[in-house]
């Protein structure tokens, strides 16, 4: 024994190098097998050829972006959530039929969702735009209070606040009535308040659960595979989804000391089906337990004339839908488009895409926050300017506070809504909730509320772009070239 521990002292460092040369090839082959992307796997194999331990570390935490979700819960043993029978079901030719000037545009895109998604167009819904917390706070509690069977709320972050607290008791009192309630909530954006409200919902006996738990002990910004939908749905007939979270923040007449601008929106009609399947996934991969039967799911009822599909995007099997669909709608514009973001971070088919609609004669529009929380982003998104700028996009700086918003519109029939920005982080990295509507009078008053913004932003030119000083421009490029990770 001895004299094999002599060996293997004398042997260590051939041993240490062999298993790190294993390691490598090992790394790289995951690497290839993969990484979609030809620029990001060739980047990869780089960093851990020429920085093995470095390259490998931060591969193996951070390049691993996708995950088998349904797999995993057939594997489990836990099939498929059931659905009742489809209530309204409509088609792309349903759609033609409502549009005249942009209709063959809008069916192209309408049949091009269709084929990617897989899910169902639904007839006879109603959507109401919420502007900022001041209107949707309001709006979601009363829902709340009114639910007689059941309650899904998923949010990226639910804040232990003065707001976070009313929407803890208003769940607890619903428990207290007989109510089924189910939150989920991000583990890494449940940190962004301390104590979490994690803690209180469980203290209040509302079945709670993190979604992805993390090994980092923090609050990490860019951590990867997170849950930025924001879906509840009360009853399995009234949702609410859109791009807000649960915080103080958002209610500005509150005067919080970090005010946030967004929108939100409350949904009614057969289309809430697919907001709760959404959330039952989401439910049953984290903590096991199916949700079915009609205390989720009920009969649906037509509500109002607005047609929509729900989407979901992530890194699972549905993978890479909502860029692809976003390259469609921006083929598909005959007229205008107008895009609201937070994080404007778009690829390269992406921005090319928007560069030949404005050269096409499209009236493209992009509205982005002139002050952003996140600076990188900030700085690499205004690199990205100056390109679209030359082909004819007009870009906005919409005013403080920083604007939340995420919206989407085509010609005059086409309103994509959710929790998406367009950014990699939200079409690789993240799971997100999506709703496509079809409507042009839900698209005039999604219009309207961009144009009021538009009112009152600062239009980007390619003057004020070339004003910036050498330096911030170094800087803004040199963080471009990290947009993959931001």
């Amino acid at each position: 024994m001895i004299q094999i521990g002599k060996a293997v002292q004398s042997f260590w460092p051939q041993i240490v190098t062999a298993a790190t040369f294993v390691a490598m090839i090992w790394t790289a082959v995951h690497v290839i097998l993969h990484k979609r992307d030809k620029k990001a796997a060739t980047g990869w194999v780089g960093l851990v050829w020429f920085s093995p331990l470095l390259g490998m570390g931060l591969y193996w935490l951070f390049g691993i972006n996708r995950i088998r979700r349904r797999a995993r819960i057939k594997l489990s043993g836990k099939e498929k959530i059931p659905l009742p029978a489809l209530h309204g079901v409509a088609t792309h030719k349903q759609v033609s039929e409502r549009f005249t000037d942009d209709g063959a545009g809008i069916a192209m895109l309408c049949r091009l969702t269709e084929n990617i998604t897989r899910q169902p167009l639904m007839q006879g819904n109603q959507i109401l735009p919420l502007v900022n917390g001041d209107e949707a706070y309001p709006e979601m509690l009363s829902a709340l209070q009114k639910a007689q069977h059941s309650i899904s709320l998923c949010s990226y972050i639910f804040d232990n606040d003065v707001w976070g607290r009313r929407f803890r008791k208003t769940l607890r009192e619903a428990v207290g009535r007989g109510v089924e309630v189910r939150v989920l909530v991000d583990a890494v954006g449940a940190r962004y308040s301390f104590p979490t409200i994690v803690h209180g919902l469980r203290k209040d006996g509302v079945p709670v659960a993190r979604f992805m738990q993390t090994a980092l002990p923090w609050r990490f910004r860019y951590h990867n595979l997170r849950n930025h939908r924001k879906i509840i749905v009360i009853d399995g007939t009234t949702g609410f989804t859109g791009g807000m979270n649960i915080r103080a923040g958002n209610v500005l007449g509150d005067n919080p000391v970090h005010p946030v601008q967004d929108v939100h929106f409350r949904i009614q009609g057969p289309v809430v089906t697919e907001l709760q399947r959404a959330f039952a996934e989401d439910w049953t991969f984290t903590t096991g337990e199916k949700l079915a039967g009609p205390t989720w799911y009920p009969q649906q009822h037509f509500l109002g004339d607005c047609i929509a599909r729900g989407i979901s995007d992530g890194p699972d099997e549905d993978f890479d839908k909502l860029r692809l669909i976003l390259l469609g709608a921006l083929s598909a514009a005959r007229s205008s488009i107008r895009i609201m973001t937070p994080y404007f971070l778009p690829d390269n088919e992406l921005a090319a895409n928007l560069r030949i609609a404005a050269l096409r004669g499209v009236d493209v529009r992009i509205l982005i926050p002139e002050v952003n929380n996140l600076r990188m982003v900030h700085w690499a998104s205004i690199a990205e300017l100056e390109d679209l700028l030359v082909s004819g996009c007009r870009i906005f700086f919409t005013p403080p506070p920083f604007d939340h918003s995420k919206l989407v519109t085509v010609d005059n029939g086409w309103v994509l809504l959710g929790s998406a920005n367009w950014d990699p982080r939200s079409l690789i990295l993240n799971f997100e909730f999506n709703v496509e509507c079809y409507d042009a009078h839900f698209t005039r008053t999604v219009n309207l509320l961009m144009e009021r913004k538009i009112s009152s932003s600062l239009e980007v030119t390619r003057e004020s772009l070339e004003k910036i000083w050498w330096w911030k421009k170094l800087r803004n490029n040199s963080v471009r070239l990290f947009s993959p990770y931001l």
